[in-house]
């Protein structure tokens, strides 16, 4: 009777010192997205060739067969970093809606991008550099997430021109318009650099740019009676 109840508080002891499911989860996204980073440093400098998984292992601090459980293949690891930051990117483009007034989204829109031109460097560097090789890791991708996004909020534009909110422009032509000059503060930042002698870290900087892509954009979209 003893044993049996000293089995059973063996037993117990065992499962109540166990992690919990939803830590044990949470401990192997964070695994995960430590190796995503780690990658997305290694893959933005030395590509997908010159970038190996023991470096990125290393790197993220996990053993190369831990990294191999989560991305059995270095390409399954460089589509998955490519995926999160394009998921990343286009967020601020969901969010945009025909209730909303086309200034209050081309405002916001333009604002969250350069954001993510200011933080996110490595990121949109790695991007640039698939688009430039032709995307042959994630035209699949592209073709099929991204052209459904683009159309559904070319409606939207459309939309908005048909009540006279915009003046008539090809939505497509605007949202390429909105990626490439956001972008650019991210891709060309040395150029800007170089020419300025500042980079978005200057909050003066940082404010300047966004106001001044949103007054040219908008002020090329806006109806005379629109806006501000």
């Amino acid at each position: 009777m003893l044993d049996q109840e000293g089995d059973g508080y063996d037993t117990m002891t065992q499962i109540s010192s166990a992690p919990p499911v939803g830590n044990r989860a949470a401990a192997s996204e964070a695994r995960k997205q430590r190796i995503r980073d780690a990658a997305l440093s290694l893959f933005s400098q030395f590509g997908l060739r010159g970038a190996s998984l023991d470096a990125i292992a290393e790197r993220a601090g996990v053993s190369k067969t831990n990294l191999l459980y989560y991305f059995p293949s270095k390409e399954r690891l460089y589509v998955a970093v490519l995926q999160q930051i394009l998921d990343s990117w286009l967020e601020p483009m969901r969010a945009i809606s025909a209730e909303q007034s086309p200034e209050e989204a081309i405002r916001h829109y333009i604002r969250i991008k350069v954001e993510l031109s200011r933080d996110c460097v490595q990121a949109s560097r790695l991007f640039c550099l698939e688009m430039i090789q032709g995307a042959p890791l994630l035209k699949a991708v592209l073709q099929e997430d991204l052209r459904g996004l683009v159309e559904e909020k070319s409606r939207v534009i459309e939309d908005w021109i048909a009540r006279g909110q915009l003046k008539p422009v090809d939505p497509h032509h605007l949202i390429y318009l909105l990626w490439g000059t956001t972008q650019h503060y991210a891709d060309f930042a040395v150029q800007i650099e170089a020419i300025s002698g500042k980079t978005l870290a200057d909050p003066t900087f940082f404010a300047e740019t966004v106001e001044n892509i949103q007054r040219i954009v908008l002020g090329g979209l806006l109806p005379p009676t629109a806006g501000t």
